[in-house]
């Protein structure tokens, strides 16, 4: 068992004995809101104002949201006098009342309430009196050490790594608390290696949690440089790997693929995560372990999930999008998956991880890994790809074994796209022993008009930039239904491509995505 740490409180300082920045930019309109008591997470809004701590409701991700401080950004990027003033009056509100929420208490959420007081420390606690100042020092020093001894929290998938940089931040700005970096750098590797595969795909499998590990990875050694200490070799290691898997998870618009948890997120944002990574160079074409696949000519993107799902204590995000794809023109999405709604309400967490919110195959209306509140039951066991490319084209062969245990069956998904980007085809094979009723689905972005064409077995498809695509679907009924795309700030309608049909043995729908010049 590990040695914890001396718990007694010791000497309180005055105040951080070394600056520490929050290197991540916020948003003022955000901040505004703020001001107005409006708090906006993932989508979701909360009310918060002074004496509203006891009371916070919403879903356990909007309340982890709102403890954890990290939208001092916000209020920081606003930069009035007012903003000033209602950061330190929450922060002041927390500190004098803190909430009895277990959330609010958890290592990650304290990790990141660390960092956040700190980072923004000049902005609202500098011009402080003193007596506010030593209630902040106090309470930081207090967090910090009971965070010291809640190490390792391995049950927190990769929020073990937001708690783990809270402590180096303490360790950094409160030099007088002895141990905490020692203690950090000791749990530092062996989180790494349990939470980043060795092509560099965290092992959630969601680039969500790439962005934000990749973020608190460069946090750490900013940190460590800071305080002149030489960052441990697996950290350096794990953010060289990755910075290019997450380059692999962006579309033309700079956003991220709408995978497992994840929403677009801010192009800047991601830019600037990947700056500080300080690794250039082009995305890889696929991540061996992480199983995600890049397929790109002319201005085309096409990003397929072909891994098998994350084991258990890592799915908690997870959805049940197996061989899902998502294509994007230029800065133009054209098929995408749902995305998440994680703050909203359970429901809508639900409904966005199904295989039906996915751009994928569906047999008999049944998940292709079985749903639980905390990740996955049932789930396939075998998921391959094989890849090949040639000449400027690329060929995919993707398969999993997702409904064998309820029905015997095999979903293999073909694809091809040709040199110049504009030519993209597929075949979806349901391979049973029994006769199985099927749905193919292409989701498509808001900003896609779509419109049936009078074949019955033609869709054409109107991109924002005023490019026409068309999809053709030989082998199931084609209809074009209502969708829900939740991966921009806020829900928005949209609408799908649904091909149904009834496998009777091998069933192979083929389909072709290719560009036109005009509508007509």
């Amino acid at each position: 068992m590990a040695r914890l740490p001396n718990l007694r409180m010791g000497r309180v300082p005055d105040a951080p004995a070394l600056s520490v920045r929050d290197p991540w930019p916020g948003d003022g309109d955000r901040g505004a809101r703020l001001i107005k008591g409006e708090l906006e997470v993932g989508g979701a809004v909360q009310y918060l104002q002074q004496g509203a701590w006891h009371a916070l409701g919403g879903s356990p991700d909007l309340r982890a949201g709102a403890h954890s401080f990290s939208w001092l950004r916000d209020l920081r990027a606003l930069g009035t006098d007012a903003a000033r003033l209602k950061a330190r009056g929450l922060v002041a509100d927390w500190i004098a009342n803190p909430p009895p929420d277990p959330i609010a208490h958890r290592p990650d959420i304290v990790g990141a309430r660390i960092t956040a007081w700190l980072g923004h420390y000049d902005f609202f606690a500098a011009t402080a009196d003193d007596a506010f100042r030593q209630r902040l020092m106090a309470r930081l020093v207090s967090d910090a050490r009971g965070l010291s001894a809640a190490l390792p929290a391995e049950e927190l998938d990769a929020r073990a790594l937001t708690a783990l940089k809270g402590l180096i931040a303490a360790a950094v700005a409160l030099r007088e608390q002895g141990g905490f970096l020692a203690r950090a750098l000791r749990f530092l590797p062996q989180e790494i290696t349990r939470q980043i595969l060795p092509d560099g795909c965290h092992a959630e499998r969601s680039p969500a949690a790439q962005l934000a590990a990749l973020q608190d990875l460069t946090e750490m050694r900013a940190l460590l440089q800071s305080a002149q200490t030489a960052p441990p070799p697996a950290l350096t290691g794990a953010i060289d790997r990755m910075s290019p898997a997450l380059r692999l998870m962006r579309h033309g618009d700079g956003g991220l693929a709408l995978f497992n948890g994840t929403r677009e997120e801010s192009d800047a944002l991601i830019t600037l995560v990947l700056n500080q990574a300080g690794r250039g160079g082009r995305s890889p074409s696929s991540l061996s372990e992480g199983g995600f696949h890049r397929m790109q000519a002319g201005r085309t993107v096409l990003i397929v999930d072909c891994g098998a799902p994350p084991p258990p204590g890592v799915d908690r995000r997870t959805h049940a999008g197996t061989l899902s794809m998502e294509m994007s023109v230029g800065r133009d999405r054209l098929i995408v998956n749902c995305g998440a709604f994680p703050a909203g309400p359970p429901e809508w967490r639900d409904a966005s991880r199904a295989t039906a919110a996915h751009s994928t195959l569906v047999i008999a209306d049944t998940n292709s890994s079985e749903l639980r509140p905390e990740g996955l039951g049932r789930r396939p066991q075998v998921v391959d790809a094989q890849r090949q490319e040639a000449a400027g084209a690329h060929w995919l062969d993707a398969s999993h074994d997702g409904w064998r245990k309820p029905f015997g069956a095999i979903h293999r998904r073909r694809l091809y796209m040709a040199e110049s980007g504009e030519d993209v085809r597929g075949e979806d094979l349901i391979e049973s022993p029994d006769p199985q009723p099927f749905t193919l689905r292409f989701h498509l972005h808001p900003d896609v008009q779509a419109n049936l064409q009078q074949d019955g077995a033609t869709v054409l498809l109107r991109l924002r930039s005023g490019s026409f695509w068309r999809l053709r679907a030989d082998g199931a009924r084609l209809t074009l239904e209502d969708s829900i795309y939740l991966g921009g700030a806020e829900p928005r309608r949209s609408e799908q491509v649904v091909l149904t049909g009834f496998a009777d043995g091998p069933q192979q729908v083929k389909w072709a995505l290719s560009k036109v010049e005009r509508a007509g």
